[in-house]
């Protein structure tokens, strides 16, 4: 591809979570790196994807730039040695390898869990923030809108995307139904695992639920995860049954060596209608006879799983179908990159065919009458559009054979470009 397109890439692949998180980017530091990178390094076609499972960095220059870029990244970051994290950065230096990796992120094939749509709402983003620093040129423009496409084309023409293929938004996919025909329904959440964690974070974004109340043994990773999820209520242990009573779905995250929620605490609950009870943990945390109280329904994490993997399983047979989506964009992101390459030569050719058409008119159009002079000016103006769209075309297919350069040489003698001044985009 001609174009100087180039990525620097850390990633869940070779970075563990220690390294990730030391250099992970908040939204002002991400816009803060761009406008570094913009006015300091000079650099265009600017994105910056920062995510819990990558730090990435795209830009155009006929340069390797990218030992520069990581240490305007080392210095946003504060007393990070560079030289300890180097081997974990992927240099992306052809437009090729750059763009081909962007799409695989942004379609979720790059993803921890595979077809992942968070991903590219994260891509979207940091293409809105590219564009309001004005660091995104023509190319990443093309690009990035040519990827939006793709996405939606995955979305509709594949089974990509079906399903919850984690097990958190499996448990969120399996609340969600479980509550169906609930208004409002309430969640509890006890025990802040890994998993449970996640499960909170999706709760989080859903507008569905009447209200998601967290309860942890530890309250200060509660009140953490309370905040990053924009203030979720917090109960203490010594108030959970009152919150159990109040709850439509009950999640248990707890780690322990035998259950906590026991038929006999669940009996006393007094429940009037149906109480569903989604256990994460293994060991399990709820009891396998809690299910014989009348009311209760149990859900554990074998079931789950269950959910997530044939939902896993039907992505990983899409793959190949997005692989060819993606491959037919590539192909048009290719052809149009080419066609760029010869863009300023048309504009000259329409600079001459116009001047030549001003010169001729102001000839004729001395002796002529009002209605004349207009007749003359659509006759001649649709003329020259005529001539050009055809060298265009003739221009366009020979770009897609490779042998644009000879067109090029004899449309600039016959047409006397050299004698254009230069067209300011």
């Amino acid at each position: 591809m001609s174009h100087p397109f180039k990525a620097v890439s850390l990633s869940f692949k070779k970075a563990p979570l220690a390294v990730r998180e030391l250099l992970a980017l908040d939204q002002p530091n991400c816009r803060r790196l761009l406008d570094i990178l913009r006015q300091e390094l000079s650099l265009n076609d600017l994105l910056v994807l920062s995510t819990c499972n990558r730090t990435e960095i795209y830009y155009a220059d006929e340069a390797d730039r990218s030992r520069e870029i990581l240490v305007a990244l080392a210095d946003l970051k504060g007393r990070v040695d560079l030289n300890t994290f180097l081997p974990y950065f992927e240099l992306l230096n052809t437009a090729e390898a750059a763009t081909a990796h962007l799409f695989e992120v942004a379609m979720g094939l790059d993803a921890q869990v595979v077809g992942d749509q968070q991903i590219s709402h994260q891509v979207k983003t940091a293409y809105q923030w590219s564009a309001d620093a004005d660091a995104a040129g023509p190319f990443l423009h093309r690009l990035l809108h040519t990827i939006f496409f793709t996405n939606k084309r995955v979305q509709t023409e594949t089974g990509f995307r079906a399903g919850a293929a984690s097990v958190s938004y499996a448990a969120l996919e399996m609340v969600e139904e479980l509550t169906a025909d609930i208004a409002n329904p309430k969640v509890l959440v006890v025990g802040l695992g890994e998993i449970g964690s996640d499960v909170c974070r999706h709760l989080a974004d859903r507008k569905g639920f009447g209200e998601v109340v967290l309860c942890n043994r530890t309250r200060a990773r509660a009140e953490a995860l309370a905040a990053e999820c924009g203030g979720l209520r917090i109960i203490e242990f010594e108030d959970l049954t009152a919150a159990l009573r109040e709850a439509d779905v009950v999640i248990s995250s707890i780690n322990r060596p035998d259950p906590f929620f026991t038929r006999e605490l669940v009996a006393n609950l007094d429940v009037l209608s149906y109480k569903f009870f989604i256990d994460l943990s293994v060991p399990r945390s709820i009891a396998a006879d809690v299910e014989q109280v009348p009311g209760v329904l149990v859900y554990n994490v074998d079931a789950i799983q269950s959910k997530a993997s044939a939902a896993l399983e039907n992505r990983l047979a899409a793959i190949p179908q997005v692989r060819r989506i993606i491959a037919e964009s590539l192909a048009g992101l290719e052809d149009w990159t080419k066609e760029m390459l010869v863009s300023p030569i048309i504009q000259k050719m329409k600079a001459s065919l116009e001047q030549l058409r001003q010169e001729e008119l102001d000839r004729y159009q001395k002796k002529a009458t009002a209605a004349e002079s207009k007749l003359l000016d659509e006759a001649t103006k649709s003329l020259m559009q005529k001539v050009l769209k055809q060298h265009v075309l003739h221009l366009k297919s020979a770009c897609k054979r490779e042998e644009a350069g000879k067109l090029v040489e004899l449309l600039g003698e016959l047409f006397d470009l050299e004698a254009q001044p230069e067209i300011v985009s």
